[in-house]
């Protein structure tokens, strides 16, 4: 069945085949259905000729048997018409009357003549009887029939009357001809076409032929096709019912007209032969450009350059011009595709694709003792650029860092490998030669002054060095320990450099496994909260605590905050972290009194991100905790981003009835701007500040610039890092409303909560710091 279906595809896969095949096919049912209706209609027309014909020599025979017995009665009516004879009747002269009726029959060629007299006696020739029976024949007679058949038996004759009158009528002469074979046969010559005559009784007729109607022409069938005719002829004796039958070979007539069937036959294949040629010609010249183009397409996936000849002005010629056309496009776009594919469309730079084989290709170069750099560079706070000078000024600044970069190195292949970064690649770098002279000369390229839209623009840029074959002979491990270096220098500081180490590889992989392990420990509940108490100055007692997270590790044991946050405010996982810290503050804070709030922290990729107010929301509705005791602690880096956003999800979260306070105020160069533009309810007075009251006696003017700042502002003021009693004394001195720090209690699990805010704990508090 399967290579019964495939067959056909198989045996017409040539388009010129099946093309000449459709034409030749068509051509040919097309004179298959001529022939076969013009054969159809031959031997349509061959029957009803024949019928016809038959008809018409049907009608020829009644007119000459009519004809006949006309002949015989004006023969027979002389006769009788004659004196003598008519005097021999009368007076019953019988050898006169013999004598004239073999004179008769000799004239009219007829076989019997005999006289029927009133008395009913019959007066014949010498030795002969006449047919059938001739008192039958009075009624006719009498009747005024003078012709019309008569006889007996097989035998049957046409006769004639004429009435004997001398002067009265005394008989009647009438003269008979047989119509035997002979008779038929010399008739049947006259006719002109081939036939069969035969007069019969009705009687002796096959049923289907007595039922044919009188001069209608039928058709039977035996060993072959006979067309029958049937007349009724006159009778001129009772008892008789002659009929004149008359047969045709249907199938001679119809095999006069075959030699023109085959004809029709051999005209057919000449056509079909001579459109089959004529088919394939056609075909050819459609095909043979196709094969071409079929050709020059395959060659062209092959990757080779084609160009077709044009050697008509038709359709065929206009295609070849096209298809010559569609290459050079493709050539031209191809050529488009692989230049985007390579290059970064800003800076016009090789991209990491290119960048990555160009590696490759310096590496398979390399001679002994020659080194191959592979620098990774980072521009330094390019985000504020494009936050405070639009996107379109950040493009340029890149436009302008790739043109000093090319400048710079002209004997590097410098690339953009997405964002802020470009990568550097020099090769044949003797191993003699200072590697940190061409640091300098890399980092100096980021000295030179970058104006954009007019205004002068800071561009300073990290950079991760490694070199081969030392840090890698291929160009994936040579990237790699690039970039690891590259983190190095960005932890380690802005505007500089660091050459790759073999300990960096093991401190990224120590940093891949914790963040696999982070993502863990956020889908398995892994952290948990502690709590730092915050100390009212004026009220000597607590009044809310800070929710810190902890990570206790299954197998590490407690990690410390500052060594997850980061990796976690890097990776994005801050959010979903920051998330569960808001929800469970929530639900540990609402088991505390009324008057106790919880402070918790947001991250500034917390805070950017979209879902903080429906996660707050969620947080109170299912806790029960009032919106008045969360209070939530953000850093002035929010600010850096889009000044106008923040501002708006300040206030929208101020709308829900939260506290906002500022954390860390002092370290950043615009907290006075900050507290400008938005009424927060506390700022929190970072450690170091008083860290410095201890050594410092700017310490003390700083911390009453704040205090006093935030009084006229209506706002409270929290110093964190609080360890001695003297740090507490300077700060109740100089204003400050709020304390916290080990002075008054380490961070402590929330199930010790409870404890502290026992009144026993709040009296203990009051003697520890006095009054």
């Amino acid at each position: 069945m399967i290579a019964a279906r495939f067959l056909p595809r198989f045996r017409f896969a040539s388009l010129r085949l099946r093309i000449a095949a459709l034409y030749a096919s068509l051509f040919a049912g097309v004179l298959a259905l001529v022939v076969s209706l013009a054969g159809s209609g031959l031997a349509q027309f061959a029957e009803a000729s024949a019928g016809r014909d038959l008809a018409a020599n049907a009608r020829v025979f009644d007119e000459i048997l009519a004809a006949r017995g006309r002949q015989m009665g004006d023969q027979a009516a002389v006769l009788a018409r004659d004196f003598g004879f008519r005097e021999a009747v009368a007076t019953a002269d019988t050898p006169t009357i013999a004598s004239a009726l073999e004179s008769l029959e000799s004239r009219v060629r007829s076989d019997t003549a005999f006289v029927l007299t009133l008395d009913g006696e019959v007066l014949a020739a010498a030795g002969k009887a006449p047919l059938g029976d001739p008192q039958a024949l009075w009624s006719r007679l009498d009747a005024g029939q003078l012709r019309g058949i008569i006889g007996s038996g097989d035998t049957l004759a046409l006769a004639a009357a004429a009435p004997i009158e001398a002067p009265d009528r005394i008989g009647w002469l009438v003269i008979a001809q047989p119509l035997d074979r002979a008779e038929l046969d010399r008739l049947v010559e006259l006719a002109a076409i081939p036939l069969d005559a035969r007069v019969t009784e009705a009687a002796r007729l096959p049923a289907w032929l007595r039922a044919a109607k009188p001069g209608a022409v039928v058709e039977r069938e035996s060993r072959e096709r006979f067309l029958y005719h049937v007349s009724d002829l006159p009778v001129l004796q009772e008892g008789i019912a002659p009929r004149l039958v008359l047969r045709h070979s249907l199938t001679t007539s119809l095999a006069a007209y075959s030699a023109l069937n085959w004809l029709l036959v051999g005209l057919a294949a000449g056509g079909i032969v001579l459109v089959l040629g004529l088919s394939w010609r056609v075909a050819r010249s459609v095909t043979t450009p196709l094969q071409r183009l079929d050709e020059a397409t395959r060659l062209i996936g092959a990757g080779r350059k084609v160009t077709l000849a044009i050697e008509t002005g038709d359709e065929i010629g206009r295609l070849a011009e096209s298809f010559n056309h569609m290459v050079d496009a493709l050539d031209e776009r191809e050529r488009q595709i692989i230049h985007v594919g390579l290059h970064d469309e800003l800076t016009g730079l090789p991209n990491r694709k290119l960048f990555s084989e160009q590696i490759a290709t310096i590496l398979a170069r390399r001679r002994d003792g020659e080194q191959v750099m592979v620098a990774y560079i980072d521009l330094d706070d390019f985000k504020m650029v494009n936050d405070t000078l639009g996107h379109p000024a950040g493009d340029a600044l890149l436009r302008t860092v790739a043109e000093h970069l090319r400048e710079d190195l002209p004997d590097a292949l410098v690339a953009r490998l997405g964002g802020d970064e470009f990568a550097v690649l020099i090769g044949g770098i003797d191993e003699k030669q200072s590697l940190g002279s061409i640091a300098d000369d890399l980092q100096r390229s980021f000295a030179r002054p970058i104006a954009v839209n007019g205004q002068n623009a800071a561009c300073s840029a990290s950079v991760g060095i490694a070199m081969a074959p030392a840090d890698g002979t291929d160009a994936v491990t040579l990237m790699k320990n690039a970039d690891l270096a590259l983190y190095r220098a960005k932890r380690e500081g802005k505007a500089t450099y660091h050459f790759f180490e073999p300990g960096l590889d093991e401190s990224a992989r120590r940093r891949r496994q914790l963040e696999i392990e982070l993502r863990a420990a956020i889908r398995d509940g892994g952290f948990e909260l502690v709590f730092q108490p915050l100390y009212s100055v004026a009220g000597r007692c607590m009044t809310g605590f800070e929710a810190l997270i902890r990570w206790n590790h299954p197998t590490r044991g407690l990690i410390a905050p500052a060594e997850f946050i980061p990796l976690a405010e890097e990776t994005g996982l801050i959010v979903p972290i920051g998330e569960w810290v808001i929800r469970e503050a929530c639900h540990q804070a609402s088991t505390w009194p009324a008057d106790v709030s919880v402070a918790v922290n947001v991250s500034p990729k917390q805070f950017a991100a979209s879902g903080l107010s429906a996660t707050i929301l969620q947080a109170l509705s299912t806790s029960g905790l009032a919106p008045e005791r969360l209070e939530l602690e953000i850093t002035e880096s929010i600010f850096i981003a889009d000044i106008d956003a923040t501002l708006a999800t300040l206030h929208g979260l101020r709308n829900l009835g939260v506290r906002i306070a500022l954390d860390d105020f002092g370290t950043g160069y615009s907290s006075l701007s900050y507290l400008r533009s938005f009424p927060f309810d506390k700022v929190k007075i970072d450690r170091s500040f008083v860290e410095d009251l201890g050594t410092s006696t700017h310490g003390h003017a700083m911390i009453r610039a704040i205090t006093t700042l935030a009084d006229a502002l209506g706002m409270e003021t929290l110093a964190e890092g609080v360890e001695d009693i003297a740090q507490f004394e300077v700060l109740e001195r100089e204003g400050c409303r709020h304390i916290q720090g080990f002075l008054f209690s380490k961070p402590v699990p929330a199930d010790k909560v409870q404890a502290l805010l026992g009144e026993g704990a709040v009296q203990q508090r009051r003697l520890k710091i006095g009054s």
